[in-house]
């Protein structure tokens, strides 16, 4: 079965041309998007990640291409056209396609373009990541400042992501110029120090308000663990119990070597393990 595309009032084949050269999403990476993770047919944390999706609308002064309640009925019928039950949703939304390239915004009538599509996923795959674990290296950080917008200005994250798997590791930690990890290319980072607290950076600008994160924190609110949100550096890492990574797709995944570093025991630790059961109601 061929893959479908919403793109702005039409369903088609994802590989059929229905974007403007003028997009400014192409031109200018002027465009916000979500990510949803399916499992049995249900999109976890599904009012978050809409919340999170008109935040970044409204940081970049961006008009939302129609409703919520229009939206959902968009992905659940680009879910069902695909026969997505594990996998996930995809939404971009552009500032849509003026009738000239300019860096300024386009007439406030220019209508925004909405693309959405899903994906399955193998499931047995990604639950073998998350029991085996992955390894990771670190990258200085050189995104733009604003990192808790999630604009489809990635270029540095493919980047890392590119490095990382030429140093044959899955993901890529950025690292300030104090020290400190900031998160993943497209994930959360977290550790088990080594007094047995789990901590992660708190909010800002300076990282993506993740989603999984958030419901992890509550997890383990409820686990009664005690939880740090402060900064830790790669050498604060190396020498945790424990190190993991979330996204929506990859929630509560080991890490079991940084910058070729063993972690722990090496393998998946018992706090990882407890949240991603927790989460997944395992």
């Amino acid at each position: 079965m061929s893959r479908v595309a919403y793109v702005n009032g039409v369903y088609a084949p994802l590989r059929a041309p229905l974007i403007s050269v003028l997009d400014r999403g192409l031109q200018l990476a002027d465009a916000i998007y979500e990510v949803w993770a399916v499992r049995d047919g249900r999109l976890f944390d599904a009012d978050a990640h809409m919340a999170r999706l008109q935040r970044s609308l409204e940081e970049l002064q961006m008009r939302a291409p129609m409703g919520e309640r229009a939206l959902w009925l968009v992905i659940r019928e680009v879910m069902r056209r695909n026969r997505v039950r594990d996998g996930i949703v995809y939404v971009q939304i552009s500032r849509g396609a003026p009738s000239a390239r300019d860096h300024v915004f386009p007439d406030p009538q220019t209508p925004p373009t909405l693309i959405v599509t899903a994906k399955s996923l193998d499931r047995a795959a990604l639950a073998a990541r998350a029991e085996q674990g992955v390894s990771v290296i670190s990258v200085p950080e050189t995104r733009w400042a604003r990192r808790d917008i999630k604009s489809v200005n990635l270029l540095p994250n493919v980047l890392a992501r590119q490095a990382a798997k030429e140093a044959g590791a899955f993901e890529a930690w950025f690292v300030d110029d104090q020290g400190f990890v900031t998160e993943g290319t497209s994930s959360t980072a977290w550790i088990v120090d080594d007094a047995g607290r789990l901590c992660t950076r708190g909010l800002s600008h300076a990282l993506l308000h993740g989603v999984t994160r958030a419901a992890l924190l509550q997890v383990a609110k409820s686990r009664d663990l005690h939880i740090e949100e402060k900064p830790f550096s790669i050498a604060e890492a190396q020498a945790a119990r424990e190190a993991f990574i979330s996204s929506a797709s990859n929630p509560a995944v080991a890490v079991t070597k940084i910058d070729g570093v063993r972690i722990g025991a090496g393998k998946v630790g018992p706090v990882t393990r407890l949240l991603r059961a927790a989460y997944l109601g395992a």
